[in-house]
């Protein structure tokens, strides 16, 4: 037969479970915030007319010496899809990158200076909100692991639990109300953008679900922090009523 946990273990593996979430949502968020990966697509880029010898699949031949007098069908032939050459992108809160075509290279631009006007006030937010985020989730973080380290009487065990799930739930709404954000100022500059810039085909990429993972995470620990805090103050309720039927029990037979 398994032994039963004492409830100073079960305490200390709770705390233990919360401080782990939380310390994961803090790395998730700030490897998110820091990448470009948001989103991914491709664009439709036209091709540039060959020169000299080049040729091949990146550019279109025209007026060129081997061309045989079929210019014109060859013009006429490339004016359709096959002029165009798609280009793949990647882009974050910080900038947006597209591969240059034929180099094993990158072009990247603020994403900022691509956010349409009316709407960097909300990526300015968005930007804001995250630094409060992983903040706040780094402050928790630290308060979880003092309740771990420092073994105090159980009112201050209590205070500590408090306050880090009361910041924690406070990070994971800022962390979601952040996302949200720069979800619509992305899709916004989709439609609004700069000609240059807008993809042809787009969806969200994996610094996006690390992101929302983050904020998974983060409400995991807050809701076992919670009920951490509210099994203590149970538990010292039920010890503090034992008490007093003890001493009462011994006030009304003191011979006993």
């Amino acid at each position: 037969k398994m032994p039963a946990s004492t409830p100073a273990a079960d305490r200390r593996q709770r705390a233990s479970a919360a401080f782990s979430l939380s310390f994961l949502s803090l790395v998730f968020s700030v490897t998110a915030f820091s990448s470009s990966h948001w989103c991914e697509g491709t664009r439709k880029v036209a091709k540039p007319f060959c020169k000299g010898q080049s040729s091949g699949d990146h550019c279109i031949r025209f007026n060129s010496p081997d061309a045989n007098n079929s210019n014109a069908v060859q013009y006429i032939w490339e004016t359709g899809d096959d002029k165009f050459v798609e280009r793949k992108f990647h882009a974050g809160i910080w900038y947006s990158c597209e591969e240059i075509v034929d180099e094993d290279d990158e072009k990247c631009r603020s994403f900022i200076s691509l956010t349409p006007a009316t709407d960097q006030g909300v990526l300015w937010l968005s930007i804001v909100a995250e630094l409060l985020y992983i903040i706040l989730l780094l402050i928790g973080a630290i308060l979880m692991s003092v309740e771990m380290c420092y073994y105090s009487t159980v009112i201050d065990g209590l205070k500590i639990k408090a306050f880090s799930a009361v910041v924690t739930v406070l990070a994971g709404l800022l962390g979601m109300v952040a996302h949200m954000m720069y979800t619509t100022v992305f899709q916004m500059t989709v439609n609004l953008g700069p000609e240059d810039w807008r993809p042809h085909t787009w969806d969200y990429g994996w610094s996006y679900g690390l992101a929302w993972a983050s904020f998974a995470c983060c409400m995991a620990a807050a809701v076992t922090t919670i009920n951490k805090y509210t099994k203590t103050i149970l538990e010292f309720k039920h010890k503090r009523k034992m008490l007093e039927r003890s001493l009462k029990i011994k006030y009304m037979f003191p011979d006993h």
